[in-house]
């Protein structure tokens, strides 16, 4: 099928719809068999009634959903342990280097350029600029990419900002290399993943209330 098949509206939704939900189900683990797929879709299309039973049916998903589950969990573990292995080693490794400091609590940090100004405490709002890291050096989160300062609250961000910001002056720039368990730890968002040590550069801009 080339792009001038789809010379209607119906055809382009239809497309749209049939791409969009396989894709949503791909990404989710599901693997399918083109021809069954393809055969459920021509009988609803046609009213048929399908082969397989209601009863039959939710018995066939509920035990499916556990297999992928048991799958992710599997996945989740193995990604867990290789993280935690890989990030020990990054800190082990990074804070034997010059100008790098390490608190009692694991967080690393050193500075970059220091400011002249207050140091917030752990009630404060910030505003700051900052790049987020993993240790391979990909970059998964950017308030200078976006071009816009980002605020906080110290008492409402992971465990190794609200720590390290309070070590900051206003107009400093300090790169923290945070610790799993001063970070988001198992429960990484999908950009970072479980048990991963992150790395900030952050300028400390304002110190709000």
């Amino acid at each position: 099928m080339t792009r001038d098949d789809l010379d209607t509206v119906e055809k382009q939704v239809s497309y749209l719809l049939g791409f969009s939900q396989v894709r949503q189900m791909l990404e989710q683990g599901v693997e399918l068999d083109h021809a069954a797929f393809a055969n459920g879709a021509k009988t609803c299309i046609e009213g048929e009634a399908p082969v397989i039973g209601d009863d039959e049916a939710q018995a066939i998903f509920a035990a499916y959903q556990q297999t992928l589950q048991a799958k992710a969990n599997a996945a989740q573990a193995a990604a867990s342990g290789q993280n935690a292995a890989a990030s020990e080693a990054f800190l082990a490794d990074n804070a034997g280097k010059d100008g790098v400091s390490v608190t009692a609590s694991g967080l690393q940090y050193k500075v970059v350029s220091e400011g002249e100004g207050a140091k917030p405490v752990a009630a404060n709002t910030v505003r700051v600029h900052y790049e987020g890291k993993l240790i391979t050096g990909e970059v998964f989160d950017s308030s200078i990419a976006r071009g816009q300062p980002a605020e906080f609250g110290l008492s409402q961000v992971i465990a190794g900002w609200t720590e390290g910001l309070q070590l900051m002056t206003i107009g400093s720039t300090y790169e923290f290399y945070i610790p799993a368990g001063l970070a988001y730890g198992e429960n990484g968002p999908p950009s970072i993943g479980p048990n991963q040590a992150l790395i900030f550069q952050v300028q400390l801009i304002d110190i709000l209330n």
